[in-house]
C-alpha cells in the first residue's frame, strides 16, 4: 500500500521510539580451546559450535590438509550462538604451533565478557496510523543499527568470515559467495521478524538503516528477531491502548492472515486465563512471535514490589513448530529460551566508555538465578506439518510479553530493555 498516504489521511496517528542494547552471550563457561599441532597432524578439543570453521581455521595456521586435521566437540557450557566464531580455537592452534607442544587456552571471564560478538544494538521508531473506529490502517518501522553480521564482514573478513561460511558455499563458485554475502550485508539479519510484516495491515513499511559503529556482532540466541519481537510486540500493545481494545482480540484481527500463529495466541489466552480477573497485585502481558515456520505466544504475570521492582510470577506458552518429535525437548528449548530472554529483559545489558566494554564479570552482568525463574507452563499445537526449529523459538516473545505486563501494571509504556522499576 501507500504508507504516507495513509499516514496523512489517519484519524490518529501514534508514534514511538524503542532502544535495545548490546547484550553479551555470557556463556556460564567461558572460550577454551586444546590445541596439540604435531609433525603432519592436529588435534583441536573444543566446545564449538562450528566444526568446520575450527577444522578451517586450524588447517590454515598449520598448513596441513582436511584429512590431517581432527576435531574434537567437547559439551558445551552455554553457546547461544558465540560459539560459532572460532576466534579461541586460532589462539590454541598459533600457540601450539609456535610451541610444538599440547596448549591449552581458557579466557578469564573478564576477557570473555569484553571480547565477545555481542547481539546488535538498535534504535527503532514505530509509527502507526489508526482511523476513526481505531483500526490499524498504516505500519511504518525504522530500524537503525549494525547487522548481526556487519562486523564479521565488514572487519574479519579476511580472517574470521571465511571460516564461518560454509567451505561448500565457497566452493561453489564466487557468484555463490558474492550473492550470500551482498545478502547479508543488506540488512536482511537486522530485519528478521520485521520482514515480511507478520501483521494483517493494508499500507506497511519497514526501513532499516545500516549504522555500525564497529562493535563486534555476532549471533546471539534468537537474534534480530530478539529486538524486532520486542518492539514490535510493545508496539502493539500501545495501539490496543490508544485504540481502547484488548491486546489479545486485537493480535487476533491483526494475525487474521495467519490461523495458526491465532491458535497459539488462543491457547496462551485461555491456558493463563487472560480473559479472568488476575489475582490482586498481578498483571498480565501478551506476546507473539513467529520464528521461521515455528509460532510461539506468551504470556506473562508480574508483581509490583512494594518500594520498587517487580518480580514475574508466572509465564504461560503456547508452540506450534510443526510435527513434534519429542515434546519433552521442545519444552525444554522454550523454557531455556524463556530463562536466556529473562537475562536480557530484566537483569543485564552491554554499555560501552570510551570504546570500551564496561561490564567485566556478573557482579556487573548478572544472569537470572533459579529462585528468579518463573514457574511456565508450555502447552504444544498438534500439527501434520514438517518439523521446524525450536532452539531460539522460545527468546523473542519473553521480553515483550514481560514489558506489556510491566506496562499493564504501571500505565506507562517500556521502551526499552532492560526493564528497571
Amino acid at each position: 500500500g501507500d504508507t504516507d498516504e495513509a499516514m496523512q489521511t489517519a484519524s490518529k496517528v501514534l508514534s514511538a521510539d524503542y532502544k535495545v542494547p548490546f547484550q553479551a552471550h555470557a556463556t556460564p563457561e567461558p572460550m577454551n580451546c586444546t590445541a596439540w599441532v604435531k609433525s603432519g597432524s592436529c588435534q583441536v578439543w573444543a566446545p564449538t559450535q562450528n566444526q568446520d570453521a575450527a577444522q578451517e581455521v586450524a588447517a590454515r595456521l598449520t598448513g596441513f590438509g582436511y584429512h590431517q586435521i581432527e576435531v574434537h566437540t567437547t559439551f558445551l557450557g552455554g553457546g547461544y550462538g558465540r560459539r560459532s566464531v572460532v576466534d579461541y580455537v586460532a589462539q590454541a592452534v598459533e600457540l601450539s604451533l609456535a610451541m610444538r607442544a599440547p596448549v591449552k587456552v581458557v579466557w578469564s571471564r573478564e576477557e570473555d565478557m569484553q571480547h565477545d560478538f555481542y547481539r546488535p544494538a538498535s534504535l527503532q521508531r514505530l509509527q502507526a496510523g489508526l482511523d476513526a473506529n481505531g483500526r490499524l490502517t498504516a505500519w511504518n518501522q525504522r530500524i537503525v543499527g549494525p547487522d548481526q553480521l556487519t562486523y564479521l564482514i565488514t572487519e574479519l573478513f579476511p580472517t574470521i568470515m571465511p571460516y564461518w561460511l560454509p567451505r561448500g558455499v565457497r566452493n561453489a563458485g564466487r557468484w555463490a559467495s558474492e550473492n550470500v554475502i551482498a545478502n547479508l550485508v543488506k540488512g536482511n539479519g537486522a530485519q528478521a521478524g520485521a520482514v515480511p510484516l507478520p501483521y494483517a495491515v493494508d499500507n506497511a513499511s519497514v526501513e532499516y538503516v545500516h549504522d555500525d559503529p564497529s562493535v563486534p556482532t555476532g549471533f546471539w540466541r534468537g537474534v534480530g528477531h530478539t529486538g524486532n519481537a520486542f518492539t514490535m510486540e510493545c508496539f502493539v500493545d500501545e495501539i490496543a491502548k490508544a485504540s481502547g481494545r484488548d491486546p489479545f482480540e486485537l493480535r487476533m484481527e491483526l494475525f487474521k492472515g495467519n490461523p495458526r500463529m491465532q491458535k497459539v495466541v488462543q491457547i496462551a489466552a485461555r491456558e493463563s486465563g487472560w480473559k479472568e480477573k488476575p489475582p490482586a497485585g498481578v498483571y498480565r502481558g501478551m506476546a507473539a512471535h513467529e520464528f521461521p515456520g515455528t509460532m510461539v505466544a506468551m504470556v506473562a504475570e508480574i508483581s509490583l514490589g512494594k518500594e520498587r521492582g517487580f518480580k514475574v510470577e508466572r509465564v504461560t506458552a503456547a508452540v506450534d513448530c510443526g510435527r513434534v518429535i519429542n515434546p519433552y525437548i521442545v519444552r525444554d528449548q522454550i523454557i531455556g529460551g524463556a530463562v536466556f530472554g529473562l537475562t536480557a529483559t530484566i537483569k543485564s545489558a552491554v554499555t560501552l566508555k570510551n570504546g570500551r566494554v564496561q561490564q567485566s564479570n556478573f557482579d556487573d552482568f548478572p544472569i537470572l538465578t533459579m529462585s528468579e525463574m518463573p514457574p511456565m507452563q508450555v502447552h504444544l499445537v498438534e500439527s501434520d506439518l514438517p518439523p521446524k526449529g525450536i532452539g531460539e523459538a522460545g527468546v523473542p516473545p519473553i521480553a515483550p510479553a514481560v514489558a506489556n505486563a510491566v506496562s499493564a501494571a504501571t500505565g506507562k509504556p517500556v521502551r526499552s530493555l532492560p526493564i528497571f522499576l
